[in-house]
């Protein structure tokens, strides 16, 4: 089933970087090994991966890899030409547009493509007249973005993995960087825990992260704000507020410490199921550290307070003085190899290449100058938005390796949504779930396929190199694109990804003063602006990126979850394992990765499956108003009373069923970390 023959489509040996986490390790092919192995790239240093980034040449040349265009006739999928698809697309946007206007169109830029692509993409759905372009980001960390860009004006990681060692505390919330991110575990937090660097771990779970930690607080899904305010709490009644960063680089304080004044500390700490001493340690810790730095990831950010979230937990190292030296700051785990980059270069329907918005009349204006058209001055659609506007609003998508079938909440209204589009495009590598929709398929490149760059979650601009040439009639993502351009916009595109790179960076002041020759085979850091001759590693020395030398404190209250738990019913957490990722559509076409892990399981405590009969390894019943799962039970303290926990990397079982769709007000994320479902023992087929 997976072919490792290379036949006569390599091209050469090169550098690359590995398609799954935002780590952004250096990988290659090795015709010897007839494999990936990782080289010595600016993060994994000693060549180091993980098991996805061993496995990740598995994809390149498997059988089930689409190497034709395909459109729909009479119901069904069948090959054509390449002239045959771009005809269609062109007609059918051009349709759709004249008779709905150009917000019917919605583009799914893609986080695990480059940064030149995405740059393309947006650009198109610009020069088409709409700013309705989104990526995954709107799935994971679109709330922390949305907090520090609020409070410090950049929504990035604040650090440099380099100096990150240098924390004498790291504080992990809603992040679990052992499964998830491994080499930045094992190569950058793992060596300064062996030197003495103190680990707080909050998450309902006990996991490969939390056997690192020092302090487990296993907060209760949905209750993070009272933990954090509890915190905050303390470091202020213990006297361990640094008062000359206060004062000289912040506003607000004294709200703040008004808001916190009349609050029990115990019971907010009894609120979010931690216990209150471990609590008072965690917050000690913290405070009284020389330098501590703040890890964040999606159990924080996938709630609809995830904005909150993020903004209680900014109020920290503001308190302590944790911004702007090394070993400190707020530092977001990034999920795909360019959700960062994708950002970037504007693939998100409120902000222009930079994160300038686009309601900014200047930015708009200089945009115009190198593009020749001016963009869209109201902001489109978010990606979950938008599938609630399909058949309505919206008739037309573009969807660019994403698989938003099995990714987006509340999966089995999703596919009603796109049954009512009236034209959809997938541009994929494989058959997925969200294909099954499509009235045209375009086969794409993976990546050892293509070139460009990426940029990874400490805002590195890393350089990918082709290895091979796609497979059968499949084209370079790229090259897909600058068709797209040309004919549903009008846009005549660089043909190369260097020239590409050199527009985005006229356009992207954080990105103005690299060059593709600068980047090498090594990296650049944004902010790099013009005339600079480096990026900076850490932000917010002197000053925030939003240009102010203070930022302010928020108050925050507690806002209770979308999905009230009934009695009998428990709260489903959903995330990731070390073994696959996403939706599931590459790693599950690895054989190696699915013998380490070729199903899902439900965690779910002892005490929960004893009150309702399940025994280790049998199949329950997961289930809600919204849809229901079957899949095997997996016994085990590791997950709190009264939570239950599954990823959502399978078709089958597609927990994202059980998901609901409210939504952040602010950052328009969904609410992963919270649905209340029931599990029953499964009836056995045939009823006995």
């Amino acid at each position: 089933m997976w072919c490792v023959s290379v036949s006569n489509r390599v091209a050469a040996s090169s550098e690359s970087v590995c398609p799954y986490c935002g780590v952004g390790c250096g990988i290659r092919y090795d015709a010897d090994r007839g494999s990936a192995v990782g080289w010595d790239g600016p993060v994994n240093t000693r060549g180091e991966l993980c098991p996805k980034g061993a496995a990740a040449w598995d994809v390149v040349e498997h059988d089930e890899r689409l190497t034709t265009p395909l459109v729909r006739v009479n119901g069904r999928l069948v090959e054509a030409t390449w002239d045959e698809a771009f005809d269609r697309i062109e007609r059918e946007f051009s349709r759709v547009v004249a008779d709905h206007g150009p917000d019917s169109a919605f583009f799914f830029a893609s986080s695990n493509c480059t940064n030149e692509e995405n740059y393309l993409l947006q650009k198109t759905a610009r020069a088409l007249g709409t700013n309705n372009v989104d990526n995954c980001a709107r799935l994971c960390h679109a709330s922390t973005v949305a907090a520090m860009g609020d409070r410090f004006g950049a929504g990035a990681m604040t650090n440099s993995l380099s100096d990150l060692g240098e924390a004498d505390v790291f504080l992990v919330t809603g992040a679990n960087p052992a499964e998830q991110h491994p080499v930045i575990f094992r190569s950058y937090l793992l060596p300064a825990l062996k030197s003495g660097t103190t680990m707080i771990h909050v998450d309902p779970r006990e996991n490969q992260t939390t056997k690192a930690a020092d302090i487990h607080l296993p907060v209760e899904s949905g209750f993070d704000i009272p933990l954090l305010n509890a915190m905050a709490a303390v470091i202020i009644e213990e006297g361990l507020v640094d008062e000359a960063f206060v004062a000289e680089r912040t506003t607000g304080f004294e709200a703040l410490r008004e808001h916190l004044s009349g609050l029990d500390i115990d019971a907010e700490a009894e609120r979010a199921g931690v216990d209150p001493d471990d609590l008072r340690a965690a917050a000690r810790a913290y405070g009284e550290a020389g330098r501590a730095a703040v890890f964040t990831g999606m159990g924080m950010s996938q709630h609809h307070c995830g904005t909150d979230n993020v903004q209680a937990l900014i109020n920290l190292p503001l308190l302590t003085g944790n911004v702007g030296k090394a070993g400190t700051g707020v530092n977001p785990l990034r999920g795909q190899n360019n959700v960062q980059g994708a950002g970037d270069v504007g693939a998100l329907p409120n902000v222009l290449p930079g994160y300038r918005p686009v309601t900014d009349d200047d930015a708009r204006a200089a945009v115009a100058d190198a593009w020749g058209f001016e963009p869209p001055a109201l902001p489109g659609l978010t990606e979950v938005e938008a599938t609630h506007r399909f058949g309505d609003e919206v008739r037309a998508a573009y969807v660019f390796g994403e698989n938003p079938a099995v990714t987006e909440p509340n999966a089995n209204r999703v596919r009603e949504a796109f049954e009512s589009l009236d034209f959809c495009v997938v541009h994929d590598v494989f058959p997925t779930e969200t294909t099954e929709f499509a009235d045209v398929v375009l086969p794409g490149s993976v990546w050892a396929e293509k070139s460009g760059t990426v940029t990874n979650t400490d805002r590195q601009v890393i350089r990918m190199n082709r290895n091979v040439a796609p497979p059968g009639d499949a084209r370079a993502d790229l090259d897909i694109l600058r068709e797209l351009a040309a004919r549903v916009a009008g846009l005549d595109a660089p043909a190369t990804p260097e020239g590409v790179f050199e527009e985005l960076r006229r356009v992207t002041p954080i990105y103005a003063g690299m060059s593709y020759d600068g980047i090498g085979a090594g990296s650049q850091r944004w902010p790099f602006p013009e005339g600079a001759t480096e990026g900076t590693a850490v932000l917010h020395a002197d000053a925030f990126e939003s240009g102010s030398k203070t930022a302010p404190f928020r108050a925050v209250e507690h806002v209770d979850p979308a999905d009230p738990v009934a009695d009998g019913e428990l709260v489903l957490v959903t995330g990731r394992v070390l073994q696959h990722f996403n939706s599931g559509a590459l790693t599950r076409r690895s054989g190696v990765l699915m013998r380490m892990r070729g199903e899902d399981s439900l965690q779910i405590h002892p005490d929960d499956a004893a009150a309702r009969g399940i025994e280790e390894g049998a199949t329950v019943r997961v289930e809600n108003d919204r849809g229901e799962v079957t899949v095997a039970a997996e016994v085990t303290p590791a997950v709190r009373r009264g939570t239950v926990f599954a990823t959502f990397h399978y078709a089958d079982p597609l927990v994202n069923r059980l998901t609901g769709d409210a939504l952040d007000p602010v950052a328009k994320i969904p609410e992963y970390k919270h649905s209340a479902v029931r599990v029953t023992v499964a009836p056995v087929e045939g009823g006995r």
